[in-house]
């Protein structure tokens, strides 16, 4: 039976590779002998201050990466996307791999057409241009017309699909050969990491693929003023071209350039990273590739949150229910300082194994992770953290899953945009208010065992000073909390009336016995934090920015 080419098999792709020796070995050879001289020129040059060294070694770094091909051009956008990494004359140059790389022949474009949709490009569209408006790592997109309309019609690369194959496969070889000598223990799986990736090559170069994962994120934002995605015009799409309606915005390159279009950089931040969260954490299907040639600001929206456009939805991932309550699960616990507890996340999650002592984690984890919602929030970003985590992955047995692979380049790249459009972007002052809404208004059956876990202790006793560290976070460490205050007490109020707040009643009432006795002393703590917190005064200012932010 014929395999169909859009599947990745690391066996079955390392042997067709090795039954062909004549292209294995030149391209092993290549590769190796091309960051050898990379790494010998950023050696030496690396560190000079003449900007024309410089100039010329971004230019030197774009020309490898574009003549490596597709796959290295795909680590390249991840690099584009980390101002913290890579310094700005480079990043200037980088993110021309987003989508302004070399073009491929023009004539070869329109054969494609013609091959994949059965006519000519000027029979299908009214107007067709000589040249693509963009060229990305695995396709060019050409700005199209039919019936008044502009169409965004992408082609993809010819011969893609022998590149990306023979690359993943020389990736993953030379990447188990050389682990050893990497300066981060990433535990057992460098090669389970390529394969998650080479999956994701494979799923990103068929465009009918593509086309059903915008039809599912389109669904899944459909309730979301501030997130458009394109339509897809099937009539006009296959394997090879996929042909959607035109997005008219700005790309999330520049904080200067958005200025001038009069939009406001923290607006699309906010919109992207909530987004981002969304699909992480309740949708559970994530665009795995939000560097800025992919996403697109809008007019309209608000100084709060504006309006955001997805496109390319190639490469896409999923994460598992069990998986995602983990993480928010693993947040809570490091809003609370529970190191332990964190550990046993870190565990259930496949970063540790099971016959890890977890009590010798919980030092370790509060030395890289302590205080990150306090005196350190101002400095906490993931770049910190993953500089700390290196440190700590020398000493003890923490091993990256495969599986979080895409979920990582997802949240760093999305990191790495917020910061290029504004340096102090701190991530966390986003995700633990974000957490903390979720916890506070989120009624389902999951998301309420959480919400237990921090309101009751073991013994069923109310943590005061956690439900206090929840809605400081909340309504006094985040911007524009105000609006948060109805839509929390709304659902707080419906959930302690509703049969699922049945534990939440039962709880409270056990909680006032100690002893033996009554002791009301929790409970008239808990009333003057709900008392101080949903004031009327509070209320009336949460209703009038709630209108306002509607105007």
């Amino acid at each position: 039976m014929k395999r169909s080419y859009s599947k990745y098999s690391a066996k079955d792709d390392l042997f067709w590779l090795i039954l062909r020796p004549w292209i294995f070995i030149p391209r092993v050879l290549y590769i190796l002998l091309t960051f050898i001289f990379l790494f010998l020129r950023i050696l030496f040059q690396g560190n000079s201050k003449n900007k024309n060294v410089q100039k010329n070694l971004s230019k030197y770094l774009f020309d490898v990466i574009t003549d490596l091909g597709p796959c290295f051009i795909k680590l390249g956008q991840a690099l584009s996307t980390r101002p913290d990494l890579v310094r700005q004359d480079w990043l200037t140059e980088l993110t021309r791999l987003q989508d302004n790389l070399p073009a491929f022949d023009h004539k070869i474009a329109l054969k494609i057409i013609e091959e994949e949709l059965g006519s000519p490009a000027n029979e299908l569209f009214e107007e067709f241009p000589d040249s693509p408006i963009a060229s990305a790592s695995l396709g060019q997109v050409y700005k199209a017309k039919i019936n008044n309309s502009y169409l965004a019609v992408k082609i993809q690369r010819p011969n893609l699909y022998f590149l990306i194959r023979r690359d993943v496969v020389i990736l993953r070889f030379l990447g188990t050969f050389l682990s050893p000598l990497l300066p981060l223990n990433i535990g057992v799986g460098i090669g389970e990491i390529i394969d998650e990736f080479g999956k994701a090559l494979f799923d990103e170069i068929d465009y009918q693929k593509e086309a059903e994962n915008a039809l599912r994120f389109a669904n899944l934002f459909k309730e979301n003023p501030n997130i458009f995605i394109p339509k897809i015009e099937k009539q006009f799409s296959s394997k090879r071209v996929i042909t959607t309606s035109w997005i008219d915005g700005v790309k999330l390159r520049d904080r200067a350039f958005l200025e001038e279009n009069n939009l406001i950089p923290a607006s699309f931040i906010k919109t992207c990273v909530i987004s981002g969260l969304q699909q992480l954490f309740e949708f559970g299907f994530f665009h795995a590739d939000p560097h800025p040639g992919n996403m697109f600001a809008l007019k309209g929206g608000n100084a709060d949150c504006g309006n955001l456009a997805y496109v390319d939805f190639g490469m896409m991932d999923t994460i598992t229910n069990s998986d995602r309550l983990t993480l928010i699960k693993a947040i809570v616990h490091i809003i609370n300082e529970e190191y332990y507890l964190l550990a046993e996340d870190f565990q259930k999650l496949g970063f540790l194994t099971k016959e890890q002592d977890l009590h010798k984690l919980v030092e370790p984890l509060k030395k890289v992770l302590g205080g990150s919602f306090g005196a350190e929030v101002g400095n906490f970003n993931l770049k910190n953290v993953t500089d700390k985590f290196s440190k700590l992955m020398y000493s003890y047995p923490f091993r990256v899953p495969s599986r979080f692979a895409l979920i990582i380049r997802a949240v760093v790249s999305q990191e790495g945009l917020a910061l290029r459009l504004d340096p102090e972007f701190k991530i966390l002052k986003i995700a633990y208010p974000y957490i903390a809404k979720k916890l506070l208004t989120d009624n389902s059956e999951e998301i309420l065992d959480i919400l237990l876990e921090v309101v009751f202790d073991k013994k069923g006793q109310i943590q005061i000073e956690k439900i206090e560290s929840l809605l400081n976070i909340l309504f006094r460490n985040s911007e524009n909390n105000n609006t948060d205050l109805i839509p929390v007490a709304n659902a707080g109020l419906k959930l302690f009336v509703s049969k699922k707040g049945s534990e939440v009643r039962k709880n409270l009432l056990l909680s006032l016995i100690k002893d033996e006795k009554l002791e009301f002393t929790d409970a008239k703590k808990l009333l003057t934090l709900i008392r101080d917190t949903f004031s009327p005064l509070n209320i009336a200012k949460s209703a009038v920015q709630n209108i306002i932010s509607t105007v």
